[in-house]
C-alpha cells in the first residue's frame, strides 16, 4: 500500500484531493462539536501535503442525510474547528461537485485548505455511483485516504475516486493497517484478546477469526450471558441472544480454555441510573440483570492481561454509561494501559471508554474505526484500503 510519502517531490502546486473522517458528534440543540478528535488525528497528513506546497482539498460525510441536503449535517462548522487547529483560514465549498465545488477548486492556492460540504448530501455517495466518482476525481490531481472509519464502505469517496487518481493512504490509515495487522497476522504472545459489549452475532467472525491465534479471550459484556446461558448457567433477566446460543457452543468448542467467562456480575433489577446494584457469584438470579464483570472477575482478566505481550480489546465489559456499572470497564482500561504490552484497543464505545477515562496515551492505539476495525480484526477486506493496493 503507497503512502502520502510515495508523492514527495511531486505535490508543490498540485491538488491533493483527500478522504477524511470528519463524522464529529455535534451537540443536538446548539450544532457544535462536542468532540474534535476526529479532526485532530487527520493533521498530520493534512499538515504533510501542506507543507510541501499542495493544495489541498477535503472530503467528508457527516451523519445520516440520506442522499438529502440536510443544513444541521453541513460541515461548515467541522471547516471553523478545522481552520482553528491549523492557524489558518480553510476555505469551503457549498457543495462536494458541480461547478461551485470546481471553481473552488480551481482558485485554490499553493498551501492552501478548501473543505468540500457533506459527500453523502448526494445518493451517489453510498452507492458508489461511477459519474459521482469521475466528478469528485476531476477536482484533484493525487488521491490521499485518511479516512479509515469509512474504509470498510465501498462508497464514491473511498473505493470509487481511487480508480481515477494516483492513489495512496495517509498517516491514519497506515498507522491502523500497521497496528491492526499485529492483532490478525503472525501476533506476538502471550496474545491476550478482550471482548466485550451487547452481541455475540456484532462480532462471530471477529471471535471466530481471532480465536485461532489467541492464547487467551476475555468474554464480558452482555454478550456473556449468552455463552453462560449455553453452558447451563443461570443468567436471570440479562440480555441472551436466543439465535446466537448455538454459535455460542460452536465458539466455545473450538475455543476450550482459551475462553474466559465472567465467574461473577454487578447486577440490578432495571438499568437505571438510581438502580440498587448488587453482586453475585457464579450466577445471576430471577429477576436481575448482569450489568457489569464483578470484582472477582476483574482480578482474573488482570491476571490474564499482566502476562501478554499483545492486548487487543473491542467492547466495553459493562453498561460503563451508568457509573455503578463501570468498574469493571474501567478496571480494564487502566489494566492495559499498565501492562507494558502492545495494547490495541478497537473503535467505538471501547475508544470512548478509554478517552473519558484520559488513558488514550497509555494505549498503544486507539482506533478511529469501530465497524472498521471490527471487519478488519474478523479478516474480512476494507474496500477503502483494498482500492489503494
Amino acid at each position: 500500500m503507497k503512502t502520502i510519502r510515495d508523492f514527495d517531490g511531486r505535490l508543490a502546486g498540485k491538488k491533493v484531493l483527500m478522504r477524511v473522517d470528519f463524522n464529529v458528534p455535534l451537540d443536538k440543540e446548539t450544532g457544535a462539536i462536542t468532540n474534535d478528535l476526529r479532526i485532530r488525528m487527520a493533521l498530520p497528513t493534512i499538515r504533510y501535503a501542506l507543507e510541501r506546497g499542495a493544495r489541498v482539498i477535503l472530503m467528508s460525510h457527516l451523519g445520516r442525510p440520506k442522499g438529502q441536503v440536510k443544513p444541521e449535517f453541513s460541515l461548515k462548522p467541522v471547516a471553523r474547528r478545522l481552520g482553528e487547529l491549523l492557524g489558518a483560514d480553510v476555505k469551503f465549498a457549498p457543495d462536494c461537485v458541480g461547478p461551485e465545488a470546481r471553481s473552488a477548486a480551481d482558485a485554490l492556492g499553493d498551501g492552501e485548505v478548501l473543505m468540500l460540504e457533506n459527500t453523502r448530501f448526494h445518493a451517489g455517495e453510498e452507492e458508489n455511483d461511477p459519474e459521482m466518482s469521475r466528478q469528485l476525481a476531476a477536482l484533484g490531481d493525487f488521491y490521499v485516504n485518511d479516512a479509515f472509519g469509512t474504509a470498510h464502505r465501498a462508497h464514491a469517496s473511498t473505493a470509487g475516486v481511487a480508480e481515477h487518481l494516483p492513489s495512496a493512504a495517509g498517516f491514519l490509515i497506515e498507522k491502523e493497517v500497521d497496528y491492526l495487522s499485529r492483532a490478525t497476522t503472525d501476533p506476538d504472545h502471550p496474545y491476550v484478546a478482550v471482548m466485550g459489549g451487547a452481541k455475540v452475532s456484532d462480532k462471530i467472525q471477529v471471535l471466530r477469526n481471532l480465536l485461532g491465534k489467541v492464547d487467551a479471550m476475555l468474554v464480558g459484556g452482555a454478550m456473556a450471558y449468552t455463552f453462560l446461558k449455553q453452558q447451563g448457567v443461570e443468567v436471570g433477566d440479562s440480555l441472551v441472544e436466543e439465535d446466537s446460543l448455538e454459535v455460542a457452543g460452536e465458539l466455545l468448542e473450538q475455543g476450550g480454555e482459551k475462553i474466559v467467562l465472567p465467574v461473577d456480575h454487578v447486577c440490578a433489577r432495571q438499568i437505571e441510573a438510581d438502580a440498587e446494584a448488587r453482586s453475585f457469584d457464579d450466577e445471576v438470579p430471577a429477576g436481575w440483570i448482569g450489568l457489569d464483570v464483578g470484582p472477582r472477575t476483574v482480578e482474573l482478566f488482570k491476571q490474564k492481561i499482566e502476562g501478554a505481550a499483545l492486548v487487543v480489546w473491542n467492547g466495553p465489559l459493562g453498561y460503563f454509561e451508568i457509573e455503578q456499572f463501570a468498574a469493571g470497564t474501567e478496571a480494564i482500561a487502566r489494566a492495559l494501559a499498565d501492562s507494558g504490552a502492545t495494547t490495541i484497543v478497537g473503535g467505538g464505545e471501547t475508544a470512548e471508554a478509554v478517552e473519558e477515562l484520559g488513558l488514550q496515551d497509555r494505549i498503544s492505539h486507539v482506533s478511529t474505526g469501530g465497524g472498521a476495525s471490527l471487519e478488519f480484526l474478523g479478516g474480512e477486506v476494507l474496500p477503502g484500503i483494498a482500492a489503494l493496493e
